[in-house]
């Protein structure tokens, strides 16, 4: 019973979540979407914007779906392979979520970065045009990191006969030796996206040093300080939330084996607030958007 009541609690948090991050990014897809009608094009800036609002969006989506089918039609969804099926697309778009806000602070940091280095030079140069590619290669790297962990799932339920877990709690808590693949698989996934963003965040901030002295030793000022320190807002938002992100990973595989549902709620819960709330800091970063969200606000209000 206290299983079930953690899982009645997850459901209704996890959906109220998911419904406020699905409208933020939702506008954000839908006014990027409205850009490139009128402007025919989007620049790479909004490109890797509107591939991270989709696919927020479709895991925010999909994990209200779940949510509402688990309330609804508990004993159709909790069954092999049905939940395999269904926690493999919230991976794969979360997943893709997660490299897409890594090639984000990637490209913030290659484009306003300045070093005499010729690699990063070229880096420069040809980013926008390797943009496509890095997104493609995001989406890429998550299908075949979600189709490898599928496959190991269904050896591992073959070897040992496992059947109906009852509920999305017992499916998260049955977790031994077997699973290993499973969890080393998603330390990667989770770690690689990490990682660019601590690098794109250090040499942002070597950067930004590097041009203050610069300018206090010549005593002018630049635009270019403007952009580094705002850039570096940016990326510092997704280096804080990137880190509890990472830690909660952590968390998650240390209390599933203890079964400690209170802190695996709680955890579950950042988790799915995490796309809500960095494309909030988003909007409020990008002058279009913000914009645009203003312009709405005050004509719902006037209405």
């Amino acid at each position: 019973s206290n299983v079930t009541s953690y899982g009645v609690m997850f459901v209704v948090i996890t959906t109220i979540e998911a419904f406020a991050g699905l409208w933020i990014n939702a506008f954000i897809v839908c006014v990027l979407c409205i850009a490139q009608v009128k402007k025919k094009t989007l620049n790479s800036n909004e490109k890797i914007l509107l591939l991270l609002g989709c696919s927020r969006f479709c895991f925010l989506g999909s994990s209200c779906v779940y949510s509402c089918l688990s309330m609804i039609y508990p004993n159709y969804v909790h069954v092999h392979p049905t939940l395999q099926l269904i926690l493999s697309f919230q991976s794969f778009f979360n997943y893709s979520n997660l490299w897409v806000s890594a090639s984000l602070c990637g490209f913030y940091c290659i484009k306003i970065a300045n070093f005499r280095n010729s690699c990063f030079i070229y880096l420069k140069v040809k980013i926008d045009r390797m943009v496509p590619w890095l997104l493609l290669g995001s989406v890429l790297s998550a299908l075949a990191i979600v189709i490898t962990a599928y496959f190991i799932a269904e050896n591992v339920h073959d070897s040992h006969n496992f059947t109906s877990l009852g509920t999305f709690w017992e499916a998260n808590i049955r977790m031994d030796k077997y699973l290993f693949p499973l969890y080393f698989l998603m330390g990667i996934e989770y770690a690689a996206p990490f990682i660019a963003v601590i690098f794109s965040a250090v040499f942002l901030l070597f950067s930004l040093w590097r041009h203050k002295c610069k300018m206090q030793t010549n005593s002018m000022n630049s635009l270019s300080m403007d952009a580094h320190i705002k850039a570096m807002k940016s990326v510092l938002s997704f280096l804080v939330m990137y880190s509890i992100n990472f830690v909660c990973l952590i968390f998650t595989i240390i209390y599933t084996k203890k079964s400690e549902n209170t802190m695996i709620l709680l955890i579950s819960i950042y988790l799915y607030a995490f796309p809500g709330v960095h494309s909030l800091i988003l909007i409020f970063s990008n002058p279009k958007l913000e914009k645009a969200l203003l312009k709405t606000l005050s004509c719902v209000k006037c209405k």
